[in-house]
């Protein structure tokens, strides 16, 4: 979710992968707005099938295409960043950004999930962590980097078995590997996004950077196929339930219900069916973007040129909302503590699916203008070194 300094990528920046950058991250703010919005996502999870309704569960399915491509896509900005450089700019380049995201995770992000002094270790954590993994396994060859993603992305489901409680007093920094849970040395909050699969996703981004590198036509064609390959094993592997996910596909009573059964794959941790959707989806998309032109193929170049910037904005844009919402219909901040830690929420609390879209439009339209301004301050002050932590 990185950018990098326009000048240093002026030479290697391509517009589909700031279009695609751009999308998902348009589309990763509605999933945000249906957390800060809709109460049911107090209730139960969207992907609860004893509990969903088909619309709900469908928003939350389009937004687990979001983790997954801006890892890879880190994992390819980072070759292309590195392909004019030596080995040592690029290693204190990845490890800087690494433990810059992490940060930004604990102190900047987590407060709008948890409350202040409350760590959740999400998104930035897993590209951070996936960053300073790059900055060794970069000194590597391209392909071997590739492989060593693969076999993370392919073998890591075979950790299932291995719970946190087996390691005792260790469990926490199991965790922060393959399972969700509790934070090592009792720090209040909960980990979400375990980091192995993570580097394994921007692994394999950095191991198919040097694809970038080729015509479009050429480097388009591969990803096709890739993405029709990996839609084809998910498909094999759900329908036969053999391997690479933890839970399984069952029939249900209705066609509604297997469907969703089918596509309900586990992204904490992402298991090699999720990455296999959402990643196949990606290598389509991608094909399909560099043709866009046009106001739309523009829109989603500046939120793709400023990913972070609009990532911490509309988080607190979404917060702020839905505790002002909240507070004109009457409700304390000591009530709205109470009603998030209840998971019972009353019926008027919140907007509903339909609230959480309009406020996802409003928010999207609203930080445009202000993403667009940063985008240009960028393009123009490319001599401010820190405009590219920002």
């Amino acid at each position: 979710m990185r950018d990098v300094p326009s000048k240093q990528l002026n030479d290697t920046r391509l517009p589909e992968i700031d279009r695609l950058r751009g999308l998902v991250m348009i589309i990763m703010a509605l999933d945000h707005m249906r957390d800060f919005f809709d109460a049911d996502a107090l209730r139960f999870s969207p992907t609860d099938l004893d509990h969903t309704y088909p619309f709900l569960f469908f928003t939350r399915f389009i937004t687990h295409f979001c983790a997954p491509t801006f890892a890879v896509l880190a994992g390819v900005s980072a070759y292309l960043y590195g392909a004019r450089r030596s080995h040592k700019e690029l290693t204190l380049f990845l490890a800087t950004r690494g433990v810059w995201l992490i940060l930004l995770e604990i102190v900047v992000i987590s407060p709008t999930w948890g409350g202040p002094g409350r760590i959740s270790l999400g998104t930035l954590w897993a590209i951070g962590c996936g960053l300073l993994a790059l900055s060794v396994l970069s000194l590597a060859r391209p392909a071997v980097v590739f492989a060593i993603g693969a076999a993370i992305l392919l073998g890591h489901n075979l950790l299932d078995g291995i719970k946190a409680a087996d390691f005792g007093a260790l469990a926490p920094w199991w965790r922060l590997l393959h399972e969700p849970g509790a934070l090592p040395f009792d720090l209040p909050g909960h980990l979400l996004y375990p980091a192995l699969p993570w580097i394994g996703v921007l692994a394999l981004g950095y191991g198919l950077g040097p694809l970038f590198k080729r015509p479009a036509q050429e480097r388009d064609a591969v990803l096709q196929k890739a993405g029709l390959g990996a839609l084809a094993l998910f498909i094999v592997l759900r329908a036969t339930n053999f391997y690479g996910d933890p839970r399984a596909f069952t029939l249900r009573a209705d066609e509604i219900g297997s469907a969703l059964s089918f596509l309900n794959v586990t992204k904490y941790p992402p298991s090699l069916l999720y990455l296999l959707v959402t990643l196949g989806g990606a290598a389509l998309a991608l094909p399909a973007l560099e043709r866009l032109r046009g106001a739309a193929g523009r829109a989603l170049v500046v939120f793709g040129r400023t990913p972070l910037f609009f990532y911490v904005l509309h988080l607190y844009a979404g917060a702020a909302g839905a505790l002002a919402l909240a507070a004109w219909r009457g409700y304390s901040l000591q009530d709205i503590s109470a009603v998030i830690k209840s998971g019972a929420p009353p019926a008027d609390f919140g907007t509903g699916l339909a609230g959480a879209y309009i406020a996802w439009i409003l928010v999207v339209v609203g930080l445009y203008p202000l993403c667009r301004w940063f985008a240009e301050i960028k393009r123009r002050r490319s001599d401010l070194w820190w405009l590219s932590y920002l």
